[in-house]
């Protein structure tokens, strides 16, 4: 499960899929490709023929919040939804957080599932924490702020999702 921390204003909120149709998108997608999680390198609409394989997609907030920056009220309403999505995918073995704050949600959803890493483990690319029955993988956001500068760069983020691929194991 790729965890992110909202549908961006001009891409999931306008498209109706979670990065479909922004550059953060287009960066994360692209990875997915070559990963082998998803079947085509873009993702413009909901119904353009992209399939994911062995992954979803989802985020700790349900609309976009003002200037990227959701408050503590907003990230506690939408919470639940993050916390059925994880009951409900029974398979999920690996969560990759795209981001702090995604990684912060993430924690918080698997503590109210029972799930509570000791210490709480930190946030860093390529940071690693068993939570739990889940292990937590940190990346860097591909939004246009780390892509463009090189904090993150498609290297970096394939390396990440080769390894929650590998930690995954064999689809069941």
């Amino acid at each position: 499960m790729v965890v992110g921390l909202a549908p961006a204003a001009h891409g999931g909120n306008r498209t109706g899929r979670i990065f479909t149709g922004d550059r953060s998108g287009d960066f994360l997608f692209a990875s997915l490709y070559r990963t082998g999680f998803a079947t085509q390198p873009q993702s413009l609409s909901r119904d353009d023929g992209l399939r994911l394989r062995g992954m979803y997609v989802g985020a700790v907030n349900r609309c976009c919040p003002p200037g990227n920056r959701p408050t503590p009220e907003e990230r506690d309403t939408c919470l639940p939804y993050l916390v059925r999505e994880l009951e409900l995918l029974t398979g999920v073995r690996v969560v990759v957080a795209l981001g702090a704050f995604a990684w912060d949600g993430c924690l918080r959803a698997a503590s109210a599932l029972g799930h509570v890493g000791r210490p709480r483990p930190r946030f860093g690319h390529r940071a690693e924490a068993p939570v739990g029955r889940y292990t937590l993988l940190g990346s860097f956001h591909p939004s246009q702020q780390n892509t463009f500068t090189g904090k993150l760069t498609s290297p970096m983020l394939d390396e990440v999702f080769l390894r929650a691929r590998t930690l995954a194991g064999p689809a069941r």
